[in-house]
């Protein structure tokens, strides 16, 4: 009996250290960052599509055709001119004077 008495001894005093707690101790260092991983490619950009067919151009309608020009008109005949007046006679000039050799000497007011 002695074995078993020292054995309750024991699981008291565990069940009674169950029931404390320390405090928790200072954080330990952090830890070091991972590497990024490598950037991807980028896709491929895809060809440019081809320029479509350009549609026929319509055929053009019938003109037409030109009418005739009408006969011309008959023109009267033209008048006679009339006869034309003789001049009369002509008159006579005069007679010619004669001139005389006088110097005009003209004087300024003072």
């Amino acid at each position: 009996m002695k074995y078993a008495k020292l054995t309750v001894a024991a699981l008291m005093a565990m069940t009674l250290s169950a029931c404390f707690s320390l405090p928790a101790g200072p954080p330990g260092p952090q830890g070091a960052t991972g590497d990024t991983g490598a950037k991807g490619s980028t896709g491929y950009t895809g060809a440019t599509g081809g320029t479509g067919a350009t549609g026929s151009t319509g055929a053009t309608g019938y003109t037409g055709a030109t009418g005739g020009t009408g006969a011309t008109g008959y023109t009267g005949a033209t008048g006679d001119t009339g006869a034309t007046g003789s001049t009369g006679a002509r008159g006579s000039t005069g007679a010619r004077g004669t001139t005389t050799g006088d110097t005009v000497v003209i004087v300024p007011a003072r």
